[in-house]
């Protein structure tokens, strides 16, 4: 069993938005999203794969398909395969979200 400290994978860089792998098998992938200032990521999507966002930590304003949500810390939703996602910070303060798929992405 391989455990993962989540505070080990948060960091900020001024010049983009940071990603970093969390945890990927066959089955399920998971990233860490730093974002700090104006910074987004996306869009993005996966034909396959499901994919749940959730917020970490601050406040981001998330685009899936055509609908549009600001999300604080705690905050949830579900991209269904095929929709674009998109994220962006939504706040003065950094915000942290995690990403999952399943299936991983092709």
């Amino acid at each position: 069993m391989k455990t993962r400290n989540v505070t080990d994978l948060i960091y900020f860089d001024d010049d983009a938005a940071r990603t970093e792998v969390l945890h990927e098998t066959s089955q399920l992938f998971s990233q860490i999203l730093c974002l700090q200032e104006a910074q987004g990521i996306g869009p993005m999507s996966d034909p396959a794969a499901d994919g749940l966002v959730v917020v970490l930590a601050g406040e981001v304003a998330a685009q899936i398909g055509k609908g549009r949500a600001r999300m604080r810390q705690w905050g949830s939703v579900v991209v269904p395969a095929g929709e674009d996602l998109t994220i962006r910070n939504a706040s003065a303060d950094p915000s942290v979200v995690l990403l999952v798929l399943a299936p991983p992405p092709a």
